[in-house]
């Protein structure tokens, strides 16, 4: 059967998450009314849609930008790591 005009045609896609996720997905779209096919997409193209520039930046993040100076020889997860291991008192 074709599409209507004006429509696509729909097709299967198999997804692996977690059993959590999957009922947080399920809870969500009931509570919304829809199933989690249609909140996928409507998800998938709102952030098609979205770029950086978008997004806004409150005024105390705007403030604080440049502030912390951070090592240029250490990548944002070995940052996050340290800063972790850090405020649980991790280190060796």
């Amino acid at each position: 059967m074709a599409p209507i005009k004006g429509e696509t045609m729909k097709k299967k896609l198999t997804l692996s998450v977690d059993e959590e996720v999957i009922a947080q997905a399920k809870e969500i779209a009931a509570r919304d009314g829809t199933s989690v096919s249609a909140m996928f997409g409507r998800i998938v193209r709102a952030r098609s849609h979205r770029t950086r520039k978008d997004i806004e930046i409150g005024p105390l993040t705007r403030q604080a930008t440049g502030l912390a100076k951070l090592p240029p020889d250490m990548t944002d997860r070995e940052i996050l790591e340290q800063a972790l291991a850090h405020k649980y008192d991790l280190e060796q």
